[in-house]
């Protein structure tokens, strides 16, 4: 049997697509996260919440105030629907996506 070799020629604009995916795989993973957290009433004493919800409000704040928060009243906690964490994850996603299109373009492949 012969050996066959298989090389892919990456160039640089595949590197930033994944590059870009990647960003975007760790954005949507905090704001998922926040959006659980606010909908399940976590403690925001715990020091992984308090991260969580940190590292994620800079990413909201364009957000903010589009629509209403509602609060759900548990026996032992309040659960938050946060809109903004929802149209956050949905416009990051669109801009990452353009970014990863206009590479193509670029790249001169439109596919």
């Amino acid at each position: 049997m012969s050996d066959v070799v298989v090389r892919k020629n990456y160039d640089g604009s595949f590197i930033a697509e994944r590059v870009v995916y990647y960003i975007l795989g760790l954005l949507q993973v905090l704001l998922a996260f926040r959006l659980a957290f606010k909908f399940l009433g976590a403690n925001p004493e715990n020091g992984f919440v308090a991260f969580i919800y940190e590292k994620s409000q800079t990413l909201l704040t364009p957000f903010m105030a589009i629509f209403s928060t509602e609060r759900t009243q548990g026996i032992e906690n309040t659960g938050v629907l946060e809109p903004e964490t929802i149209i956050a994850m949905v416009v990051y996603t669109l801009i990452a996506w353009g970014i990863v299109k206009l590479f193509n373009v670029f790249r001169g492949r439109m596919g």
